[in-house]
């Protein structure tokens, strides 16, 4: 899927300028990330924990494709989030929906860290899917 939500504003971010490292602590596994590389994928805002979860294959799911229209990609920031944009409003409302909803809650879709910090990010264990497709060529 991927694309823009026509029904919300668009989200203002700073993109990564330098590299940075995201540990996935359910995973298990630290990835070095390259802003030259960005983006990895075609759903969530370019750089995003959706994004470079795609790049990497953690299999964060993701019901609508990243235009932040649903609460699947819920992930919890617990290291790096004041690197990160701020949510909008439209991201908070979706978030209301999420289970499990904390503090360092945000959508995978829309949280974009800026690359001044590293960044731990967990997905919930109920968000995680665990099916594995071929590469798309």
């Amino acid at each position: 899927m991927g694309g823009k939500n026509p029904y919300i504003e668009e989200t203002k971010f700073a993109p990564a300028t330098k590299k940075y490292k995201v540990t996935f602590v359910r995973e298990g596994k630290t990835v070095e990330i390259d802003p030259d590389k960005i983006p990895y994928g075609h759903d969530g805002l370019p750089g995003s924990i959706l994004d470079i979860s795609q790049g990497y294959h953690m299999g964060l799911d993701h019901a609508c494709g990243g235009v932040c229209a649903c609460s699947t990609c819920h992930v919890i920031v617990h290291e790096g989030l004041e690197s990160c944009n701020e949510a909008t409003d439209a991201e908070l409302d979706q978030l209301d929906e999420a289970p499990g909803v904390t503090p360092k809650s945000r959508l995978g879709c829309q949280c974009v860290p800026d690359g001044s910090k590293d960044i731990v990010v967990e997905i919930p264990e109920w968000n995680k899917n665990y099916a594995k497709e071929a590469e798309h060529q």
